[in-house]
């Protein structure tokens, strides 16, 4: 039975938006699949993996409904691999899918859409507000590189997203350096938070494809729902108290100077070429007019750097994780970043020159 003809990106595109969250092996077989279903003339896709569920539409179809599963990276990458512009055509007889383009011919399996398991959401929205695209996606581009990975305190594997009044803030933090970024939203909400899992963080920012087009963001309580274009994204919210992140920014550090974000940036890539593999440390030494980059491996190989600053304060020499100073250069777009230094056991502050949207806070290191 003939169930679907449409254009190759009619059917790869949406099906890419969903495919992140979804396992090659699973314990649990049907979770490798993705949920295909015709209704209202259109062709909806769903992936789930029981923590995070994200459905898309795609095409149209004059076809008539159906609802089947089938392997989702199958299909996805059968649908890579075909030409630009061919027509696909979809059979299903006998739990058995078949995918024509031209002279190719691929027969996959299917499981019961009734067996596909699918989260319970709570519609009753505690807040709902949103924000262009482009605005979210930038924020999350200047604090998703901070989040830890698997760590024992689960609540640092993701990001804070807090609401309050007017404000929209978002924070991470791997307990060795701390990342917050904040906008006004148009909204007046009370103050509420949620930590989103880092894979929620990452699928959602493929998303963020339309700069101009909003997307709405609704707490429901142990779950979010974010909507975009024409896809939706439910997600369970990791259950754990975060740090309070305005104790960790240090307020009265007073070594500060201005330094051009792409020198620093170049000196500190070329010096990591000689940093102990394993450490990763650079040591800066920042005196009147000068800082200086260095960095030593275990075979006394040392690179050296030297930038001019407009500095005319007392001398120190405080040392880094160089990736966590390179992290927040690669991410932050400005011009010039602003460093303020306290002493070789305090922590940095990093921030953009007359912009109080974005603060990057790390510890030093001991080499």
């Amino acid at each position: 039975m003939l169930i679907l003809q449409t254009d190759r990106d009619s059917l790869l595109k949406p099906l890419q938006a969903v495919t992140g969250i979804v396992e090659r092996k699973h314990t649990l077989p049907i979770l490798s699949n993705v949920l295909l279903e015709s209704k209202d003339g259109r062709i909806h896709i769903l992936a789930t993996d029981l923590e995070i569920q994200i459905h898309t539409q795609g095409a149209e179809n004059d076809k008539g409904d159906f609802r089947l599963t089938t392997n989702a990276k199958k299909l996805q990458d059968i649908l890579r691999a075909l030409p630009d512009g061919a027509i696909v055509q979809l059979d299903w007889a006998d739990n058995r899918l078949t995918l024509k383009a031209g002279k190719s011919r691929f027969n996959l399996q299917t499981l019961p859409a009734e067996d596909f398991p699918t989260m319970s959401v709570n519609d009753s929205a505690q807040v709902r507000f949103s924000l262009t695209q482009e605005t979210f996606k930038h924020m999350i581009s200047q604090v998703q590189y901070s989040m830890a990975v698997q760590d024992i305190r689960y609540y640092l594997n993701g990001l804070l997203l807090q609401v309050e009044e007017n404000q929209l803030r978002l924070v991470s933090t791997d307990g060795h350096r701390l990342a917050y970024s904040v906008c006004e939203i148009e909204a007046n909400l009370s103050k509420t938070e949620v930590i989103l899992p880092r894979k929620t963080v990452l699928e959602l920012n493929k998303l963020l494809n339309q700069p101009n087009e909003l997307i709405e963001i609704e707490l429901l309580g142990n779950q979010i729902r974010l909507t975009c274009n024409d896809t939706v994204i439910v997600s369970k919210v990791i259950d754990g108290k975060f740090p309070d992140y305005n104790r960790v920014i240090p307020l009265d550090n007073d070594k500060i100077f201005l330094i051009s974000r792409t020198d620093l940036l170049g000196a500190l890539e070329r010096s990591a070429i000689l940093a102990n593999e394993k450490f990763k440390g650079v040591k800066l030494f920042l005196s009147a007019g000068l800082l200086r980059v260095s960095c030593t491996n275990n075979e006394q190989e040392e690179a050296q750097e030297e930038l001019e600053i407009a500095y005319q304060g007392e001398s120190l020499e405080v040392s880094f994780n160089i990736n966590y100073l390179t992290d927040v250069l690669r991410n932050t777009h400005c011009d010039d970043i602003q460093i303020a230094l306290g002493n070789e056991h305090k922590s940095s502050l990093f921030t953009k020159p007359d912009e109080a949207d974005f603060k990057y806070v790390v510890m030093p290191m001991r080499i």
